[in-house]
């Protein structure tokens, strides 16, 4: 387990406090008509103080209120900022407002989708391999993603490709030994299983979560495909050939065996040699064979 905070200071997400904007939509229109009444109703001769107060305060309040509206889509939310010093993050939805000499930074907490490049690696084993994965991530603490990382999308590309190669490095690409062990091609669950532990460990940083990760491709590198091809081709016509001489020679012993019980015939040691020998190859060889039909007596 690694731990990227030794040494930095970890963030973590709190409520920020902003304010209706609704309401200061209704403060905006109170001040608009103040300036508007006191410019339309202003007179030389008859306007007294009231009309220069209201039209101060209004354009006032107007230029204060006008910058602070922001706008909050669902899963999205906005880190409050107060000259650098975080002031909380706000999640709730619509039209909010805060004053405008705090900073605002968009973060969504929406679920990203990324599609890694194709990455070469050696396996367990030194193969090189050709290897790609689809992983499912969102932002969990957004004070964390914007602080404690410079650039977190840029930060979560990186680490996949680190992930993919750390845990490619673990595994064999196929398993070439009698021993039941986990291989990338093989178990499927148990890998895509370890890529989201490890991104998950190695995102906790930037306070991403990963919900989904597995891998979308898997290949034998260029140079050594064809030779790992003709390996497992030739597994495949081992595997072929010894179920085949299984099974030939359960036919083979059943046919002795139901000749003795019968009393068909009786045959000598060297005679059921013989038709052992006979039967194995009708039953393993790979072309048809020719019958030969013997006239003479069953030792001649």
């Amino acid at each position: 387990m690694r731990d990227f905070s030794v040494g930095m200071n970890t963030s973590k997400e709190s409520s920020a406090s902003t304010f209706n904007g609704y309401a200061a939509l209704g403060l905006l229109v109170v001040a608009v008509a103040a300036v508007f009444w006191s410019i339309v109703s202003f007179d030389a001769a008859t306007s007294g103080p009231v009309h220069g107060f209201a039209l101060i305060l209004g354009g006032i309040a107007a230029l204060l209120i006008l910058p602070g509206f922001f706008m909050i889509q669902p899963n999205q939310g906005r880190v409050i900022t107060l000259f650098g010093a975080y002031r909380g993050t706000d999640r709730t939805t619509g039209l909010r407002w805060i004053w405008p000499w705090m900073g605002r930074t968009k973060v969504s907490v929406r679920a990203n989708n990324v599609h890694s490049e194709r990455v070469k690696i050696n396996d367990l084993r030194g193969n090189p391999v050709e290897i790609a994965c689809n992983v499912v991530w969102r932002v969990a603490d957004t004070a964390q993603a914007v602080f404690d990382v410079d650039d977190y999308r840029e930060f979560v590309n990186i680490q996949i490709e680190a992930a993919l190669r750390t845990v490619g490095a673990r595994h064999p690409y196929d398993d070439m030994s009698e021993e039941d062990e986990t291989t990338l091609r093989g178990s499927a669950d148990v890998i895509n299983a370890e890529l989201q532990a490890e991104l998950n460990d190695r995102l906790k940083v930037a306070g991403i979560v990963v919900d989904e990760a597995g891998l979308t491709h898997l290949a034998y590198a260029p140079e050594i495909a064809g030779a790992m091809l003709r390996r497992q081709q030739a597994e495949a016509v081992i595997a072929a050939r010894a179920k085949l001489v299984l099974g030939a020679v359960s036919m083979v012993q059943m046919a002795l065996d139901k000749l003795s019980a019968d009393g068909i015939v009786n045959l000598d040691d060297e005679r059921r040699a013989a038709m052992v020998s006979n039967l194995m190859v009708v039953l393993v060889g790979d072309r048809d064979t020719q019958p030969v039909v013997n006239t003479g007596t069953l030792y001649q």
